[in-house]
């Protein structure tokens, strides 16, 4: 039987009025700050659904720009963040959309400008009681929860990859909770997720990173 705790039926402790609209779009932001790792020159937000409907009125907006300026479900500020993101000199822009059958109705995609010009996209869904699912990584199919500090490793599909990249994490001591593979075709770009039982020491990712068929390691502390 599946245990659930006093949170999965009141929601998060968060800034309302709506922990799927509010808290849920803050939880997206953060991860896709993460992604990012900075804050973006600029950022537009594809609202699919329900998202696309009522996101001024449910304050959605506020909460995916907070999010994306690194506040948590509670930071009073989110009331404020478009004034703050202003400052910041985030340009932004709010799209209502449709992203086509498959997709959640409060799905927001972040289309993410960087310094240097490159363009990151983050697609993520707040799937109810403050939680969400991120669905999406530069257009790959993925399925993050954010519950547990994850690595997102981008690499080249090749034999003994997965083998490589788990052995470091073996040899630091880091347990492994879940892991997922996700690929577009065979012999291409590939993504690694795992998810752990406890941060990631520097070094342990440094070493990942350096190896030769992989592209990119983030590392996202639970959001």
């Amino acid at each position: 039987m599946n245990e659930y705790s006093c949170f999965d039926m009141i929601g998060p402790v968060m800034v309302g009025p709506s922990s799927s609209h509010t808290a849920g779009a803050v939880r997206l932001g953060r991860f896709a700050r993460a992604i990012a790792q900075e804050l973006p020159q600029k950022v537009e937000f594809l609202l699919h659904g329900s998202f696309g409907e009522t996101y001024k009125g449910h304050g959605t907006d506020l909460a995916l720009l907070g999010g994306l300026l690194g506040m948590d479900t509670d930071d009073v500020r989110i009331r404020n963040s478009d004034q703050l993101a202003e400052e910041s000199g985030l340009q932004y822009e709010f799209i209502a959309t449709d992203l086509g059958e498959g997709y959640h109705a409060n799905t927001a995609r972040f289309v993410m400008t960087l310094a240097d010009g490159s363009v990151k996209t983050v697609t993520g869904c707040s799937i109810g009681g403050g939680k969400v699912l991120i669905t999406e990584l530069d257009g790959f199919p993925v399925e993050i929860e954010g519950i547990y500090p994850t690595i997102v490793d981008t690499h080249l599909d090749q034999p003994g990859v997965i083998h490589k990249i788990t052995g470091v994490l073996v040899n630091y001591q880091v347990n492994i909770a879940a892991m997922k593979v996700f690929r577009q075709e065979r012999n291409s770009v590939a993504y690694m997720i795992i998810e752990t039982d406890q941060d990631v020491p520097k070094q342990a990712l440094l070493e990942i990173a350096a190896m030769e068929p992989v592209l990119e390691v983030k590392f996202v502390k639970p959001f």
